[in-house]
């Protein structure tokens, strides 16, 4: 995706709003998946350097900021689907649809400045519940630092909920909205149609398959990394390791669901299957 969408940029000398959204939402993947590897080979074979202040914090930073973008990514995605393919009569939808080309640019800039400043004190907060749970337990203080860690793991999940829940909103808000203006339109043709028969009918069917998937993936991946967050499973639990699967599937399953909706993806992808199956025979 990420290499189709910049080549077609530089062919064209022109940034269109749905290439660039592609590009953020691809490279955001790439660079969370490249760094959640990182983090997994350094905790498994590092661990005892893992966990120093500067490391940890540093890492924590990266990947809030990742997860942040990623989801501003697929937000607004999900907006451009909704203004560009949805038919509603508003004035302040019609003024969105007028606009949306020269807003994407600034949307995404503000999104990462955004996705930057909830990483700040989401890592300190994270930074502050290790060292309660890491460190030592005065008995004289014991209740009192039992007070300081749950405040703590509270802090954490309301800066958590809070830098990826707006994100969130928008993408559901606009998916339900685009699914409600798709199935109208469709029951509408379906009812001047013949049949499954008409191109633009199936197109429209396609779509709302597309966009459910979306919202399936991004629910489930938000809910597993809440479930993280807020350590609601214990480290080696299968429970654990079941969210850190998902959330490592959600972004490749988005990628697959972009692909196969889109033809000039899907015709690249044939190309290189193509040339592959060639190349091994």
């Amino acid at each position: 995706i990420l290499t189709v969408s910049l080549s077609r940029c530089i062919r064209s000398k022109i940034w269109s709003p749905y290439d660039m959204i592609m590009i953020s939402l691809s490279l955001s993947n790439v660079i969370l998946q490249s760094w959640s590897i990182l983090d997994s080979l350094v905790r498994r074979f590092c661990d005892t350097s893992y966990y120093e202040e500067n490391v940890f914090r540093v890492n924590k930073i990266v990947l809030t900021f990742l997860d942040c973008s990623s989801f501003w990514s697929c937000a607004w995605l999900s907006v451009f689907y909704c203004v560009k393919v949805a038919s509603f009569t508003h004035s302040f939808f019609i003024w969105l649809k007028q606009r949306i080309a020269s807003l994407v640019p600034w949307l995404l800039i503000t999104s990462l400045l955004y996705s930057f400043t909830t990483a700040l004190p989401f890592a300190w907060g994270i930074y502050g519940v290790h060292d309660n749970f890491t460190a030592p337990l005065a008995t004289a203080n014991s209740s009192e630092t039992g007070v300081t860690r749950k405040d703590n793991v509270t802090l954490l999940i309301l800066l958590s909920s809070a830098g990826i829940a707006l994100p969130l909103i928008l993408s559901v808000v606009s998916s339900i909205l685009l699914i409600q203006s798709l199935w109208v339109h469709t029951r509408h043709m379906q009812s001047n149609a013949s049949g499954y028969s008409d191109p633009s009918l199936e197109a429209h069917v396609s779509a709302i398959k597309s966009v459910c998937s979306f919202l399936i993936i991004y629910i489930t991946y938000f809910i597993c990394l809440v479930l993280l967050i807020s350590e609601v499973f214990l480290p080696l639990s299968i429970g654990n390791y079941i969210c850190r699967v998902v959330l490592a599937a959600c972004p490749t399953g988005h990628s697959v669901v972009l692909i196969w909706s889109n033809p000039r993806f899907r015709e690249v992808l044939a190309r290189i299957l193509h040339h592959v199956n060639c190349r091994i025979r």
